[in-house]
């Protein structure tokens, strides 16, 4: 557990690295390309600038875009003492708890440290799980905040935001942006340009799976080993496999946030999916059932 925190505090430096390397490439891209180098300097600051701001504003942001509402006890006893009840246990400070009005059955946990968390669970999750699926739900996303997983979950969110943006708009720029300062632009400049262009959200994505998907699986032991009921995480992800469905509200940059993917299944999102198959999830719970 320990070590995967350390790990984790370490894969922050290294996703911030990761996003000023790409967006120094952008820079560089569309330097070459206007000629004028001084735009790479440009472009370097003002990532980390966004990488700053966002640190502190993206879970405010994540909030208005799932819908989330901030609840009391009075609001919904029954879900708000399963997570208080499960700070207890942690010793972790009591998350804000939200809950997002979607009938897909999902949660989630962010905030850039355990002190800053909130929890999230839609209002399908709550109907549909009874009381032990439901603890075993809320205890793996304590477990993301235990671990450190939001601080890197959220740092990955800006960074395929961001990225994202940015390529789309140096695209356009480049084809419809009229005369360049210099036209006498090498051909072969251009194509390496558009490319680093195009390779970048890739380029994010890809760091986004890598995280993510093992981060879930560390998540599923430790929710495990906090109610040292491995089954009811095993039931809960065989109800999602059954009542599963996408969610109202959908963005992909901030789909490894959630229990299980949000999106809306296809060929591409199977390829590209932030979580590991829930069937895989089940097996590993359960073949681990007696080490919890």
């Amino acid at each position: 557990m320990y070590k995967a925190i350390a790990a984790n505090k370490r894969n922050t430096v290294l996703i911030m690295a990761v996003f000023v390397g790409v967006i120094s490439a952008i820079g560089w891209a569309v330097s070459y390309v206007y000629g004028n180098r001084n735009i790479t300097y440009f472009v370097i600051i003002a990532a980390i600038l966004y990488a700053a701001i966002q640190y502190f504003v993206a879970t405010k942001l994540l909030i208005t875009m799932t819908g989330a509402h901030e609840i009391k006890k009075r609001d919904n006893p029954r879900f708000y003492r399963v997570v208080e009840n499960l700070a207890i246990t942690t010793g972790i400070q009591m998350p804000k708890v939200y809950i997002i009005d979607d009938p897909a059955p999902n949660a989630m946990a962010t905030g850039r440290d355990p002190k800053h968390a909130m929890v999230a669970a839609t209002s399908g999750l709550i109907d549909t799980m009874n009381d032990q699926e439901l603890e075993a739900v809320m205890a793996h996303e304590i477990g993301h905040v235990q671990n450190y997983d939001i601080r890197v979950s959220m740092i990955t969110f800006g960074l395929v935001s961001a990225i994202g943006l940015l390529s789309d708009i140096v695209l356009r720029m480049m084809f419809f942006g009229g005369d360049r300062r210099d036209n006498n632009t090498s051909p072969v400049v251009l194509i390496i340009g558009i490319i680093v262009l195009i390779l970048a959200p890739i380029i994010a994505v890809i760091v986004q799976l890598a995280i993510s998907r093992q981060r879930e699986y560390l998540a599923d032991a430790t929710g495990a080993m906090t109610t040292r009921n491995p089954e009811a995480l095993a039931s809960a992800l065989r109800k999602l496999e059954q009542h599963g469905r996408p969610m109202k509200k959908q963005n992909s940059a901030s789909a490894h946030l959630f229990f299980n993917d949000p999106l809306k299944p296809g060929m591409l999102s199977r390829m590209f999916s932030t979580h590991p198959p829930l069937k895989d999830r089940i097996t590993r719970l359960l073949g681990n059932a007696n080490k919890f």
